[in-house]
């Protein structure tokens, strides 16, 4: 997957810009504030409809501008693909694919994969089993789009059932049969979830590990548990048995909504022992393992976004994090850093070519760049 070119405008703090990247690394440098990961939620908005920190689209919009347009120019498998994709203030997103407008936007999600990695990722470790379960969503959706369409079905499911109990816990009513009805369908469908999430993390597994150990020791033991109601096999029982507490909860309290990761080293706690660098060590490991595995599963190499993780690891880290993404089994990589000397002593280390971006107050420029032999 190569994106080409891409056109920017009233996006977040950028009026114009209209840029052409290199088929390996590309690289914006600025300021703190600049716009550079701008840039990069740009991208991001491409392949998943939706800004990676603010879920907002009315807040992308630049300061007093009544839309933001974002249009990329891609190849994949060889053939040239356009995504277009324009907000209105307070007015429905469009996204488009080769002109051709979604009416549903999880229809797209998969077709650009793409994996971007950030200082605040380590944040999944603390937050709560929500974000752990979005988490795992996203890394099977972006390959299995069912999956994705699986969980849109199961939560509309779980939503009637949820009004249901609150209706009953307020007019003092219990309808055994109809609640059954919706018992049998969240059955069903978190089954089939349960399923999936059970075998990608049994096939993940060995990848991650695979990182975890390029990054760190390999003598600390580290592990993601799945924890879910769904082990046992009387779930569909537990629903029926359960109705008096739902209803007095007013939600479900069975299913795979409740579902969790338990993030493990050494058979314990990551969030509770785990060290700062063994934290940001494991969440890397997991990004990167997710591209390697999301490229068996497509044949397609997702673009890869990093931003300012240079800042935020030891130097260490970042020679073998570069030494590894430059090699030929990873494809076209977009960074953000604050220091031009700094990234440029590290591209001067690896073959790749590059094209290095200034980025100041929303204005983007060239700035430097380095073609390989077959680019001449």
């Amino acid at each position: 997957m190569l994106l080409e070119r891409l056109l920017l405008t009233n996006y977040k703090n950028i009026e114009k810009a209209d840029l052409t990247f290199d088929t390996n690394i590309n690289c914006f440098i600025g300021n703190n504030g600049a716009g550079k990961t701008n840039l990069l939620s740009a991208i991001y908005y491409l392949a998943l409809t939706k800004d990676y920190f603010n879920n907002n689209d009315n807040n992308n919009i630049r300061d007093q501008e009544p839309f933001f347009i974002i249009d990329g120019y891609f190849t994949k498998n060889d053939l040239s693909e356009r995504i277009f994709c324009a907000v209105e203030r307070n007015k429905r997103k469009v996204i488009q694919l080769n002109g051709k407008e979604y009416e549903r936007f999880s229809d797209h999600i998969g077709y650009v994969p793409l994996v971007m990695i950030t200082p605040t990722d380590t944040m999944v470790i603390y937050q709560g089993s929500e974000e752990r379960r979005k988490l795992i969503n996203f890394l099977i959706s972006q390959y299995d789009r069912n999956y994705l369409h699986k969980i849109i079905e199961y939560n509309k499911i779980l939503e009637s059932r949820n009004k249901l109990l609150k209706q009953f816990r307020e007019q003092r009513t219990y309808d055994k049969a109809t609640l059954e009805t919706f018992d049998i369908q969240l059955f069903k469908r978190g089954c089939e979830i349960y399923s999936l999430r059970k075998n990608f993390l049994s096939e993940f597994l060995p990848t991650f590990k695979k990182y975890y150990y390029h990054f760190g020791p390999t003598t600390e033991e580290v592990s993601i548990a799945y924890q879910s109601q769904h082990h046992q096999e009387n779930i569909l029982e537990l629903l029926y048995e359960n109705h008096n507490i739902d209803i007095a909860s007013g939600f479900t309290t069975i299913g795979i909504h409740k579902d969790d990761l338990d993030f493990m080293i050494n058979d314990r706690s990551l969030r509770r022992y785990g060290s700062q660098g063994q934290q940001k060590s494991f969440i890397l490991a997991m990004k990167l393992a997710y591209y390697e595995y999301t490229l068996q599963k497509t044949s397609i190499k997702p673009l890869l976004l990093l931003d300012d993780i240079f800042d935020k690891l030891d130097s260490q880290r970042v020679e073998k994090i570069v030494q590894l993404v430059s090699a030929e089994n990873f494809g076209q990589i977009f960074i953000t850093d604050a220091n031009k000397i700094r990234i440029e002593n590290i591209l001067e280390k690896i073959k790749s070519s590059y094209k290095i971006f200034s980025v100041n107050l929303g204005q983007i420029q060239l700035v430097s760049e380095k073609k390989t032999l077959d680019q001449l």
